[in-house]
């Protein structure tokens, strides 16, 4: 049996009901993660070592004001709202003006009783927004322990 994809020839920007099935956007009804420009969500790198959770946030372009980041009860919310505006100067005519305007929310459900809340840290530099989520002591990993024999 050959697997074959379904052309669209006789309506090509219209897609097909097996591909939108498999679609993230039909699948993924509860995700809370949305950007208003139907553009594309920032891509985020997620690790964890012994001591912390780490995020990295890929934005280029933004700055450091532009975003927001909230813990509320279990879920961190990382968004950014960025308008540009031209502004007329004395003497000139706008002829043609593009406004650009992107907007993005990626939340994160992480339990409280993981982390230090009151401890997260961010930092943006080079286009990327980095976020440190220290771990509680009770969650480390702790050393093995030698069991005295008697």
């Amino acid at each position: 049996m050959t697997l074959a994809k379904l052309s669209n020839s006789f309506f090509p920007s219209m897609p097909s009901l097996f591909e939108r099935f498999f679609d993230n956007e039909l699948m993924d009804w509860n995700n809370s993660n949305y950007s208003s420009t139907n553009s594309t969500l920032p891509a985020v790198n997620v690790k964890e070592n012994d001591n912390e959770y780490l995020i990295d946030v890929a934005a280029p372009g933004l700055k450091r004001d532009d975003f927001k980041v909230n813990y509320d009860n279990g879920r961190l919310t990382i968004s950014s709202e960025k308008k540009n505006e031209v502004t007329e100067k004395d003497g000139e005519k706008l002829t043609r003006c593009e406004f650009s305007y992107q907007s993005f929310q990626r939340s994160f459900t992480i339990s409280e009783s993981r982390i230090e809340a009151d401890k997260i840290s961010a930092n943006y530099e080079d286009g990327i927004l980095h976020l440190v989520l220290p771990k509680r002591e009770e969650v480390k990993p702790k050393p093995a322990r030698q069991i005295e024999i008697m």
